[in-house]
């Protein structure tokens, strides 16, 4: 078909009831709302140009504000992949102004989701009541948003067969909105998911050594990774970020990490809690860090297995050395 006649064909998104019209000569201008969704992007359009992130390193999806840049990079871009509302409801609105699709990956068929409270775990959060996994005080850190009990756990990209799901729908659209290189949107996608098997794999037997060894977390983020690879944290503690706690908090925390014996704490990047060192001074306790969001990988083919690896990795370089 020649290519002006092209850009006036109208194809429907799959499952979406929406409309847009294939590109002529243009690459294809796909925009994430964070990393590991740029990561997934990235190796689904190798080759063929670089999806792009609103969020710059270090911003939290629970409380970003869009800047008029921001908005009009969402107003133009011919495909926006974002979590959903329950990961970044900042973007409801622009996303509703826009005329081409966006897809709300938490809506996909075909994911193994996962909600709060279905695994019970200690909890204490920066006001000292200890609960069942998702009880917070009022007080959050820059990261917490509404881990209630029932309510969706939206770090669903952690899981690696989720990411095979997303990236199958991003190569059909892509293909969609780009049929002259649906070829090899689909070649990328098999290398993908070929590449995800054959690491999965790895992970497994890296960290079937830890299983059972006792970690804490200051974020309830890693269920999906930990469920997909046999681990369970034995606690969450969830400080607010410009609230000291009272010495007596501080001692029914230390309490709880005495009581684990030997274990690690793990914080996010870019700032580790003021509190970590104070909570585990004195301990058999090692302090590290997990980047859900990847901030530090390349958006290349492998940045998401490479965010993956580096989980597994800095989880199993502390629990090993216990």
């Amino acid at each position: 078909m020649p290519a002006v006649s092209r850009l006036f064909v109208w194809i429907i998104c799959s499952g979406l009831g929406l409309a847009f019209s294939p590109l002529a000569n243009a690459q294809l201008s796909v925009l994430t709302s964070i990393k590991p969704v740029q990561l997934i992007a990235a190796a689904v359009q190798d080759g063929l140009g670089t999806p792009d992130v609103l969020l710059p390193p270090g911003a939290s999806p629970h409380h970003y504000a869009l800047r008029p840049s921001d908005v009009r990079q969402v107003g133009s871009a011919d495909l926006v992949y974002w979590i959903g509302p329950d990961m970044e409801a900042f973007l409801d609105k622009a996303l509703t102004a826009r005329k081409q699709p966006s897809v709300a990956l938490q809506t996909l068929p075909g994911l193994h989701l996962r909600h709060f409270g279905e695994q019970g775990d200690a909890h204490v959060d920066d006001h000292g009541d200890e609960g069942h996994a998702g009880d917070q005080g009022d007080e959050h850190d820059e990261h917490d948003h509404d881990h209630r009990p029932g309510s969706l756990d939206a770090h669903l990209w952690l899981d690696p067969a989720n990411a095979s799901v997303i990236a199958e729908k991003m190569a059909a659209d892509f293909a969609q909105a780009d049929p002259a290189n649906a070829v090899r949107y689909q070649q990328n996608l098999a290398s993908f998911k070929q590449r995800l098997a054959t690491l999965d794999g790895e992970l497994r037997q890296r960290l079937a050594g830890v299983a059972g060894k006792p970690f804490f977390v200051f974020h309830e983020g890693f269920d999906y990774f930990e469920q997909a690879y046999g681990l369970k944290h034995v606690g969450v503690f969830s400080v607010a970020a410009e609230v000291q706690p009272g010495a007596a908090h501080v001692a029914e925390m230390r309490a709880r990490l005495s009581g684990a014996g030997k274990s690690c704490v793990f914080s996010e990047p870019p700032a580790r809690p003021r509190l970590a060192e104070t909570l585990t001074a004195g301990l058999p306790v090692r302090l590290a860090e997990l980047d859900p969001l990847g901030a530090s990988e390349t958006a290349d083919a492998r940045g998401y297995e490479q965010l993956l690896r580096r989980l597994a990795d800095n989880l199993a370089d502390c629990l090993e050395a216990l």
